[in-house]
């Protein structure tokens, strides 16, 4: 790295299966690194993959910036990680599944996981899944953030879509 490059380090937090592996696929420069092994889903008894460790990839905003995206694995026997992986970033992607039963649970623990790593970081939120939701409304996530206190972005996308994963990464991005 050269001496007049400037890093900028944000997180993607959340539950598993929320799409913060998808979303940082989605819009590295690079294959990013990822540590995420197959287990079995209790509820469906069917195989679905989880990050064990972290993500990690980089996005070249400019000449002399580097953005630097790690993933945390979003099951709380392995919340150790935010703590060697989280010091000095600057933000964070809250993603949370909008049609996990348990939606206000994992957007609290998200936000009480943010705040362990640096009570003052931003964050925006990113709801996938909303299309597998019918009950869900946006109003509802509203809702919820207020009664939390919570006055940042929130976004409905897709994290397969590199745009609309670009489009959280930038409106965190606009925070700072």
């Amino acid at each position: 790295m050269l001496d007049s490059e400037k890093t900028i380090k944000l997180l993607f937090l959340g539950p598993s299966g929320a799409g913060k592996t998808t979303a940082i696929r989605a819009i590295s420069d690079i294959p990013p690194v990822s540590s995420e092994v197959s287990t079995m889903d209790a509820a469906s008894d069917a195989s679905v993959s989880t990050t064990v460790a972290f993500d990690y990839s980089t996005i070249q905003l400019n000449p002399n910036e580097i953005l630097h995206v790690y993933g945390l694995p979003g099951r709380e026997h392995l919340d150790f990680m935010a703590a060697i992986v989280g010091p000095g970033a600057l933000g964070a992607v809250l993603m949370l599944d909008a049609s996990s039963q348990t939606l206000a649970q994992d957007c609290r623990t998200a936000v009480e996981q943010a705040a362990r790593i640096d009570p003052n970081l931003r964050f925006v939120i990113g709801l996938s899944k909303t299309d597998l939701a019918p009950e869900f409304s946006m109003e509802t996530m509203y809702a919820l953030a207020r009664r939390m206190s919570l006055f940042v972005p929130i976004f409905s996308i897709d994290p397969r879509d590199p745009a609309q994963a670009t489009q959280l990464v930038r409106a965190l991005l606009y925070l700072l």
